[in-house]
């Protein structure tokens, strides 16, 4: 029982009910430790809610729409084919409440205390939650922090209007007939392709030389070509300068190597990166966690913070901004608070993105592998050369391995084609468990399947491939 202000005491405060936050939470919970996790919004975070989820149950829908459009090559003729998108809405709407209420089982299965509401740290152990309706106070020994992070945005281009956010883009209520993409990242690609699917005019305004700069060049040409099939215009060199809305329009002037340019769409989305939610009032200063000058927080390699009861995870720590990536990172800081050995290790991590065709990767590129130093034989074997690819009507694209040329140990995997984002697993776990190149290609994989690609690229690599 808490009288007046005393602090309710408990082992576990995860502040940040995302994908990196819950998971952390069960996993801490498993332990033995009594846990209490805040947020001010939804479970799941942005994932679940505005993030992953919802863009792909959109994308899903482009696809059948696509494919319901031209289903020529199977030979089947269909007529009268369009988007109810206020029912497309409704369906990605289902999936995010089915997936909530999800997360909001496993918080009771695992009686973990959830509080919908700000947490603001008071000192180093101890914080305040509050809403509109209380404000009790904690006492922890340990906390995580999954804060996640935001979309930025730039001066010239607030999120008000008919300038969006990821957020309202994906929450729209009709298909727009234009739309203006700025910044050609993995969310502008995935977006704007989905948008371009469904009859929207795309132009994506991109500042690098290509479009999914964190991915090898070598598997995103064939994104940007399917894009250009589909009518997006990629400008890449460009520099976005200004925009200029109306109630109908928004107009953006940019630049491409000094010559002033611009274009007139219904809407303007900008998805030029994410800045992490260690600001406002947080209290991280009183918490006695340190900051980098970019607002990310410090941390070692169990997640650890300067104040060792605090952990970060997430967006919030260096690396790459990928919800799996936070839930790896929830579960080694709930084993460490709770005095397992664990640490992060991110060699096997992979990043996916749901192009079409989707593209993937995991370790090292040949780029980078040789840049460090490692003697490297590598290979890439064709979709065009699997049955299964063929009868799927899916037979863009490769699988390039990169292996020690020393020892045969494969270290990174490059995909794009179609189920690029399954076909990832077994390499990211080939590449944690130091698995060699026979390894893969003496792992009989069924026939006829996508998988076989994997083991027919060891093959390759190896040189003495099959159907090459």
């Amino acid at each position: 029982m808490v009288v007046g202000d005393a602090s309710i005491d408990i082992d576990t405060l995860v502040v940040g009910a995302g994908p990196g936050g819950y998971v952390a939470a069960i996993r801490a919970a498993q332990l033995g430790q009594k846990v209490v996790i805040a947020d001010k919004s939804e479970l799941g975070g942005v994932c679940l809610n505005r993030g992953c989820i919802p863009s792909k149950a959109l994308i899903s829908a482009a696809h059948a729409y696509e494919t319901a459009k031209h289903p020529d090559a199977f030979g089947i003729t269909t007529e009268g084919v369009k988007v109810d998108f206020k029912k497309t809405q409704e369906f990605k709407n289902g999936v995010v409440s089915q997936m909530t209420r999800g997360v909001g089982g496993l918080m009771k299965k695992n009686k973990i205390e959830v509080f919908n509401g700000e947490v603001m740290f008071i000192n180093e152990s101890e914080a305040r939650l509050f809403n509109d309706h209380e404000s009790p106070r904690y006492r922890f020994k340990h906390c995580i922090l999954a804060t996640g992070s935001r979309p930025i945005e730039l001066k010239p281009f607030p999120f008000t209007g008919r300038i969006l956010s990821s957020t309202e883009a994906l929450q729209l209520d009709e298909i727009p007939g234009s739309l203006i993409v700025i910044g050609g990242g993995y969310i502008g690609a995935e977006l704007g392709q989905m948008f371009s699917k469904f009859g929207t005019k795309v132009t994506i305004i991109e500042g690098m030389d290509s479009i999914l700069a964190g991915f090898d060049k070598e598997i995103t040409r064939l994104v940007a070509k399917n894009m250009e099939k589909t009518g997006v215009e990629i400008v890449t060199n460009a520099k976005a300068e200004s925009a200029e809305q109306t109630d109908k329009n928004v107009t953006v002037k940019y630049s491409v190597n000094g010559e002033n340019k611009e274009v007139t769409a219904d809407y303007l989305l900008v998805t030029v990166g994410r800045r992490p939610n260690t600001d406002g009032e947080l209290g991280l200063d009183l918490a006695g966690v340190e900051l980098t000058d970019r607002g990310m927080v410090v941390v070692d390699h169990q997640g650890r913070t300067s104040n060792p009861q605090i952990f970060a995870i997430g967006d919030i720590v260096p690396g790459l901004a990928l919800a799996h990536k936070a839930s790896y990172e929830g579960k080694v800081a709930a084993e460490a608070i709770a005095g397992l050995p664990s640490v992060v290790d991110y060699k096997g991590m992979p990043a996916v993105c749901f192009t079409d065709p989707e593209i993937s990767s995991v370790g090292y590129t040949e780029k980078e592998a040789k840049e460090k130093g490692i003697n490297v034989k590598s290979g890439k074997f064709p979709f065009a050369g699997n049955g299964r690819a063929v009868s799927l009507n899916h037979s863009e694209g490769f699988i390039k391995l990169v292996a020690n040329a020393d020892n045969n140990v494969v270290i990174g995997a490059q995909i794009v084609g179609i189920e690029a984002s399954n076909l990832i697993a077994e390499l990211g776990l080939a590449i944690e468990m130091g698995a060699t190149l026979e390894d893969i290609s003496l792992t009989v994989h069924a026939h006829p399947t996508l998988g076989e690609i994997v083991m027919e690229t060891a093959e390759l690599v190896e040189g003495h491939p099959i159907h090459m």
